[in-house]
Order: C-alpha cells, then structure tokens, then sequence
C-alpha cells in the first residue's frame, strides 16, 4: 500500500479494536489486495460514518477493490443507522477525489493545514438516500 503518511502497524491495530464492525479486508487467494478502517460518529442529532482509510495494493489498483470495500462499508453504516458518510481527502490527490466523486462523495469544506506537513485536506461526504 502506499501513502504520503502510511499508518503504522499500532494505529491499524488499533482502528480494528475499536471499530472491527467497519473494518473491511479484500483478500484475493491469500493476498491483502485492501482494506478499509472506518467508524461510526454520534452527534447526538445525527449518526455519520468516517472513512479514516482506504488502501489497495498497487497490484489490484483499478480492480474494483476498492470501489466494492467502500459499497460494502456504506451498507454497513446503513444497517447501524448512518445517513451519510464522511472522509477528508489531501487537496494534492486528485486522483482519490475523483475516485469518491463517482461514488457519490461531494466536497463540503476544506481545512487548511490538516496533514502533518501543512497540506489541507477536503472534507467529502456522501448522504444516504431511505
């Protein structure tokens, strides 16, 4: 998998000890071709889910992995409850933004100097439809 800031081994553990209900691996005869880490967020008004990571391995990229790890993700917040969705997205990386906009993902605010080093992040989100 490949990121500017890949999450260590300790912060991937951990997102599976307390969200493994939205916690989603694409396997393909033994090999990891992906993952998403996810969790669901209580407003008190709302229940939204956040998609905190999603990885495919660069053998399995346009695949379809990672469009299926995120509809299954999505039926998962569903069935707990969940009206929508909600990632941020580095504003360098066009090619994820475009990837959640055929998915239905919008942008709805930008925040500036969100990652470690200074970039902003696009918050995007998805509502479900009942």
């Amino acid at each position: 998998m490949a990121f500017t800031d890949p999450w260590d081994e300790r912060t991937l553990c951990e997102s599976l000890a307390y969200f493994p209900e939205t916690f989603f691996v694409a396997r393909n005869n033994g090999d990891m071709a992906g993952f998403v880490a996810a969790g669901l967020e209580d407003t008190g008004e709302d229940i939204y889910g956040h998609i905190m990571n999603l990885a495919v391995a660069p053998g399995y990229r346009r695949q379809g992995v990672g469009q299926h790890l995120i509809c299954r993700l999505e039926q998962e917040f569903m069935l707990s409850g969940a009206n929508a969705a909600q990632l941020e997205v580095r504003i360098s990386n066009t090619g994820a933004q475009g990837f959640y906009h055929r998915l239905g993902y919008r942008e709805v605010f930008r925040i500036a100097s969100y990652y470690a080093n200074g970039e902003d992040a696009l918050i995007m989100m998805k509502w479900f439809r009942f």
